[in-house]
């Protein structure tokens, strides 16, 4: 059910956000930054990556910097001077809050009908989104009745992440713990080794840096004080459409 709010200049506040999706968002946004700051401290010790099972340290699948020193610079990772063992220690405190907490929204989106009624997108947005590919390509974004709900390219984008990236980043993680997979060792198999788990945890992380990005860039051109104001209060404004004025 959604609740609108009348506003001066014909504008209407729709309550988008739930206070549990605004919790785990925030919750999410910080953990991926202190895994990725944390996770370079890591990658730090030991700046390539390979594929299989065990390091073939001739035969590299990707190295990082000249070799001669880190490879990440001391302000992006977490602690900021190199120790692998606390870099550890903060990677695995908020790797799991990382997963109980998408675990908690994966739960309430399929329980409360939220991934139906918000991030499944209908056949009509399916058909016309190239439409709305051009329309962010030109960066314009909706107004009126149509912003009222995600566009095409958000519901896809949020669902692959949900369903996609984010599993695929948390699984990729335990198979690298000697102790899970010493329980889990499937896990080894499904990625083809440890260090092809490492590699695939990297490429992950990279693609999630890279939705971020996009993510920020996209708020700041549809307008950072609305987007922030629904993110943190629930309640986003929809101004009016010009075509209708």
């Amino acid at each position: 059910m959604t609740h609108d709010r009348a506003l001066a200049g014909g504008r209407v506040a729709v309550y988008r956000h739930p206070l549990i999706v605004r919790i785990t968002h925030w919750i999410n946004a910080l953990s991926l930054l202190l895994l990725l700051m944390s996770g370079l401290q890591i990658l730090n010790a030991h700046p390539a990556l390979y594929w299989g099972e065990t390091s073939r340290f001739s035969r590299p699948l990707i190295v990082f910097g000249s070799g001669d020193g880190p490879a990440f610079p001391a302000w992006i990772t977490l602690p900021g001077w190199q120790d692998l063992a606390s870099g550890r220690r903060w990677h695995f405190f908020f790797a799991w809050l990382f997963v109980v907490n998408g675990f908690t929204y994966a739960v309430y989106a399929l329980t409360s009908g939220r991934i139906r009624w918000t991030l499944l997108p209908s056949g009509a947005q399916i058909r016309h989104i190239g439409r709305s590919v051009f329309e962010h390509l030109r960066l314009r974004f909706p107004h009126g009745e149509e912003a009222r709900q995600y566009n095409v390219l958000q519901k896809l984008t949020y669902l692959a992440v949900l369903f996609g990236l984010l599993p695929l980043i948390a699984l990729s993680g335990l198979t690298m713990s000697p102790g899970l997979d010493a329980r889990l060792h499937f896990l080894t198999a499904v990625f083809g080794g440890r260090q092809s788990a490492r590699t695939v945890h990297f490429i992950t992380a990279t693609t999630l840096v890279m939705f971020l990005l996009i993510h920020i860039a996209a708020v700041l051109a549809a307008g950072p004080l609305t987007e922030m104001r629904s993110i943190v209060t629930g309640w986003f404004v929809i101004k009016p459409d010009r075509r209708e004025s």
